[in-house]
This record gives C-alpha cells, sequence and structure tokens, in this order.
C-alpha cells in the first residue's frame, strides 16, 4: 500500500513523509505555500498542499509532531482555528507519543485531524484514487 507510515521522530520528517505520500499517490505536492497572514500580521504558510492533477481537488495539510508531552498539543485549538481561515480545506496530520490521550480524542472529535498511520487509507478517500 502506497505511503506506509515509518516511525517519526520530528515535525519536518513528518512532513516529509506526508509529502511522500502525496508523490506515491500520484497527487501534485507543493510545501511550505504562502496564504496570506495572521491576525499579528505574521505569514501564514501551510505545510503541505495535496492537488489532485485532473480533479484539481486540493487539500491543505498542516503537521504535527509531538515526541514527548510539552506544549505543542497546547497550540492545537489556534492551529485549528488558522485552518478554518485558509481558502481551501484543511486536516491536521499528526503524530507522535507526546500527545495525550484526551489531546488526540480532541483532534479526531473535530473532524480535522488525521493520525499519521490512517491518513493514506484518508487520502485515498478524499481525493478518490
Amino acid at each position: 500500500m502506497p505511503g506506509r507510515a515509518t516511525a517519526v521522530t520530528s515535525g519536518k520528517e513528518l512532513q516529509d513523509q506526508v509529502e511522500a505520500l502525496g508523490l506515491e499517490l500520484g497527487l501534485e505536492v507543493q510545501v511550505e505555500v504562502a496564504v496570506g497572514r495572521r491576525i499579528w500580521g505574521a505569514r501564514r504558510r501551510i505545510d503541505v498542499v495535496l492537488k489532485h492533477p485532473v480533479t484539481r481537488l486540493s487539500l491543505g495539510i498542516e503537521c504535527k509532531y509531538q515526541g514527548v508531552s510539552g506544549s505543542a498539543e497546547e497550540k492545537i485549538p489556534a492551529t485549528l482555528e488558522d485552518i478554518r481561515a485558509w481558502p481551501i480545506r484543511g486536516i491536521v496530520a499528526y503524530s507522535g507519543t507526546g500527545f495525550s490521550n484526551n489531546m488526540q480524542s480532541y483532534l479526531l472529535s473535530t473532524g480535522m485531524a488525521v493520525e499519521l498511520v490512517d491518513l493514506p487509507q484518508w487520502l485515498e478517500l478524499y481525493f478518490g484514487l
């Protein structure tokens, strides 16, 4: 099956795996795509944008990794709000053992997050592959 995930150890590795998965699925891939500004003026960027080459259906993916418990998960609600401001549909792809059970449950309950291990099948369904 395309895109079989291997364990990642950083946010960059997670982003690289999402990018590689998109390419394996035959999708067009862009990384660090600028899409306007945040309310405090910083440039808003989407980690990975996947686009179906025929239908032109697009999806933005914010990659979140947390290897140990800490403050990264505290930023998740703001990340989800930021995704709502994107001009395309978006999700969070997440990985790492540092996310608490409560945060994982919250992420999944939003309908806007997919664990890396489930991402290949999710993308196949979303893009109709």
